[in-house]
């Protein structure tokens, strides 16, 4: 039960980083893009020319930890990964790349917190 709850938890705060970047001008390019069974790039999207990778992490409370807490350095090598296929994939240039953070905390009233350039390409 805590599994499907964690799973629909996270899609649920996908969608809402997803609203958050498209009110911030974004055009959502991807989401959920499968490198390969344990890598995968939550959200890809789109401004000005640059290309934005995103791990999204959600949590209902703080009860757990911060969101944020989740994105190890074992987790940011899986996304370079990714990261990595997706581009060797992708037909257009862009200006420059980035992957970004965004914990969404709460899911009724969510508080939304958008760390940029995780790492730069």
């Amino acid at each position: 039960m805590a599994l499907k709850n964690n799973i629909e938890t996270g899609r649920l705060g996908e969608d809402i980083a997803k609203n958050y970047l498209q009110s911030e001008g974004c055009n959502i390019i991807e989401t959920n893009w499968h490198y390969s069974k344990n890598a995968e790039i939550d959200i890809i999207a789109e401004k000005d020319n640059i290309l934005i990778f995103v791990e999204v992490k959600t949590r209902s409370s703080l009860s757990f930890g911060h969101p944020f807490e989740a994105i190890t350095p074992h987790k940011i090598n899986k996304v370079h990964l990714a990261i990595k296929a997706y581009l060797n994939t992708c037909k257009k240039k862009y200006k420059s790349y980035r992957f970004d953070g965004i914990a969404v905390i709460g899911l009724k009233n969510p508080k939304i917190e958008h760390i940029k350039n995780l790492g730069q390409y």
